[in-house]
């Protein structure tokens, strides 16, 4: 972690039909470099304890996922059966749990996306019926997985995984990329995908799929907005896409919404993972071989 960084964040909306009053929120960010020799570093989720999920790309241009902080200080893992040739998309944790247990996917060797969770070493893949490809990307205390999959006629769900229990999540509208990212521990669902006009919309589900809240920045262009992770005060976080197609990070929190960016990375910024506290994770940067993860913490 490097530099520190302050920034107000920019208040966009209450969500009421009364007019509001807006707390401004402060935003310190710090950079979150895996090693001193990474190229890259994504960061996707954090824990209340702070344990920050992700992956890097090494000197020799071959990705990682990663646990940094927490119980352990580092961890980089890495299978043997995922792809490890310098440019490939390979393996990446996204979520983490209060018990140090991650989500994530690697491409393997033979070119297939593969879900799994990770614990103390020990990585337990999860298998879809009729699956041709699976990432697992959110987890909850109880161990409840949530992510995305595709059949072997190409079309892609999010999905829910209690125990051995499969359920689809398909938010209304969305045509393409159904996405379940986050899962909290009262087992409320965020979401999202795309519609027939090529925008991103985003929602949140009590009840897997039964009903489904919208979520949009208000700040959002034709992109629109992927809101990612939920914690378990029903604050979601995510980013838009303004009207010139910058990237910004959006906080939901309160009934309001806050967009925020690394001041290093202003118009590309990206913003995945939160814990209770509302410290997140994400990126500013290009991603290609140049992205910097970022770890923010929020007052007051």
């Amino acid at each position: 972690m490097q530099s520190r960084r302050t920034v107000i964040g920019v208040f966009l909306l209450v969500l009421c039909v009364c007019v509001g009053i807006a707390v401004a929120l402060t935003f310190l960010f710090r950079d979150v470099q895996a090693v001193t020799t990474a190229q890259e570093t994504d960061t996707y989720g954090i824990n209340n304890a702070r344990a920050i999920v992700g992956d890097y790309v090494d000197s020799g241009g071959v990705q990682h996922a990663v646990i940094l902080g927490g119980v352990n200080a580092f961890v980089s893992a890495d299978r043997p059966d995922c792809v490890s040739s310098p440019g490939s998309t390979s393996i990446a944790f996204y979520g983490i749990n209060s018990s140090n247990v991650a989500a994530g996917w690697c491409t393997n060797t033979s070119g297939v996306q593969i879900g799994f969770t990770y614990s103390r070493g020990h990585f337990t893949d999860i298998n879809i019926q009729g699956a041709i490809l699976t990432n697992a990307i959110g987890i909850n205390d109880a161990g409840s997985v949530v992510g995305t999959y595709v059949t072997s006629t190409g079309i892609q769900h999010g999905f829910v995984l209690v125990g051995s229990t499969l359920t689809n999540l398909d938010p209304p509208g969305v045509t393409s990329t159904a996405t379940a990212w986050g899962i909290n521990n009262a087992g409320v669902i965020s979401a999202f995908g795309i519609n027939a006009s090529g925008t991103y919309v985003s929602f949140t589900t009590p009840d897997m799929g039964q009903t489904w809240t919208p979520l949009h920045a208000p700040g959002e262009g034709s992109i629109g907005t992927a809101m990612h992770e939920i914690n378990n005060n029903g604050d979601v976080v995510g980013t838009y896409f303004d009207s010139s197609s910058n990237r910004h990070g959006v906080l939901y929190h309160g009934g309001m919404y806050y967009s925020f960016d690394d001041p290093n990375g202003v118009g590309s910024t990206r913003a995945n993972g939160l814990n209770d506290m509302l410290v997140m994770v994400g990126r500013y940067g290009s991603g290609v071989y140049g992205g910097i993860g970022y770890q923010v913490f929020t007052t007051p």
